[in-house]
């Protein structure tokens, strides 16, 4: 059978494999819907048949092992290269997800062909210059998009820097006065701490998202704790960053865990500093801890612009902005976008994981629910 019509009779088949092994290549692949693992896997498959069936000089031939043809028709392998870059997949797993399915073709393709012949060879070689074409295309568009990405975020970073450090410059001004009376003292010093505790969780961030791009996996220390004192320190924190924010917090049931309390800080901090940002200004945080028998459930909960549902992984992901997702102008235009995926990665390391609902009747929640003993994880 000619390996084109192979790939079309069989094309269900063919994606089912590549949907069970992407699933694989991200912990958070787990909870992506079919669509999201397949992502213009049918439309990259359709084309390389139809370049199969294309005929094809030697100078062609040539000329598409040396790069120097247009990408396959259609784009489906550029745009899967971008949504990848966008979803957390690294360039490594973008060019496993193409050494597999070159792999599952061929061998199913095995099973039914015939021996060997001058066809088949043919075949053979058409199909693995397909492939390298449209991982190149997928490659260049990936490298495009990453490099994009970094050039926001430094923007961003630059930004976002910049007005609390002209804080602590005005403060040193006013400070350097003859004569500043007691209530201008206080108002600088307030100044000072909020300005501290913003830059102080964007390099808590940063520090973070570099060990994990380096591969560092994260290291937890590992105590019993009371729940209810890391949200009461996590609360103060979130309001030194955002005084004019209201904080909830409700208790209840057994509060004794064993996690890392610094990191559990930071990760409650962050998604309480994320709803403080994103929230309805007539509305006030609540951060709700639920002991269960053999879990804690941390709900934190704001008012204000639904999120839709199709972005509920990708707002998890580094350098995503959030207030990208919505049209509010009174919210900051700029942020790191560090800080749910901080969040989710404190989450995994301790065994647990998050999720977002967000309506506009219950408002945006997220949920982190984890292990009550991780006394064994190092």
């Amino acid at each position: 059978m000619k390996l084109s019509k192979f790939i079309t009779d069989n094309i269900e088949e063919i994606l089912a494999e590549w949907e069970a092994f992407a699933k694989t290549l991200l912990p958070a692949a787990a909870d992506m819907s079919a669509a999201d693992l397949r992502d213009d896997a049918k439309e990259i498959l359709c084309a390389i048949a139809l370049d199969l069936e294309t005929d094809q000089t030697a100078r062609e031939q040539t000329k598409k092992s040396k790069g120097a043809t247009q990408p396959l028709e259609g784009g489906a392998a550029e745009l899967h290269g971008a949504l990848r870059q966008a979803s957390g997949f690294t360039l490594a797993q973008l060019v496993a997800e193409y050494r597999a399915l070159r792999a599952s073709v061929l061998r199913l393709w095995q099973e039914q062909s015939a021996p060997c012949s001058p066809e088949v060879i043919d075949d053979l070689m058409r199909f693995n210059e397909s492939v390298d074409q449209s991982l190149a295309a997928s490659i260049e568009k990936y490298s495009q998009h990453a490099q994009n990405t970094r050039d926001t975020f430094l923007a961003i970073l630059g930004h976002d820097l910049r007005t609390p450090l002209q804080n602590v410059s005005l403060a040193a001004e006013y400070l350097a006065k003859p004569g500043v009376q007691q209530a201008g003292l206080d108002r600088t010093s307030t100044r000072l701490r909020l300005s501290a505790a913003r830059m102080t969780a964007m390099i808590h961030d940063l520090i973070e998202y570099s060990r994990a791009q380096l591969g560092d996996k994260m290291r937890l220390v590992h105590r019993r704790h009371n729940f209810k004192e890391l949200a009461q320190a996590a609360l103060l924190d979130a309001n030194a960053a955002y005084p004019e924010c209201p904080f909830e917090l409700e208790a209840s049931g057994d509060l004794s865990v064993s996690v890392d309390g610094a990191r559990v800080h930071q990760m409650l901090t962050n998604l309480l500093t994320n709803a403080a940002q994103s929230r309805d200004k007539a509305y006030s945080v609540t951060l709700t801890v639920a002991g269960e028998p053999d879990q804690l459930v941390v709900r934190v909960k704001n008012r204000g612009p639904v999120i839709a549902a199709e972005f509920f992984e990708a707002i998890f992901n580094p350098l995503v902005q959030l207030t990208n997702l919505a049209d509010d102008s009174s919210r900051p235009a700029t942020s790191l976008g560090l800080g749910l995926h901080i969040a989710r990665t404190i989450a995994v390391a301790h065994c647990g994981d998050i999720s977002v609902t967000s309506t506009q009747k219950n408002g945006t929640v997220f949920t982190v629910r984890l292990p009550r003993d991780q006394r064994n994880i190092s």
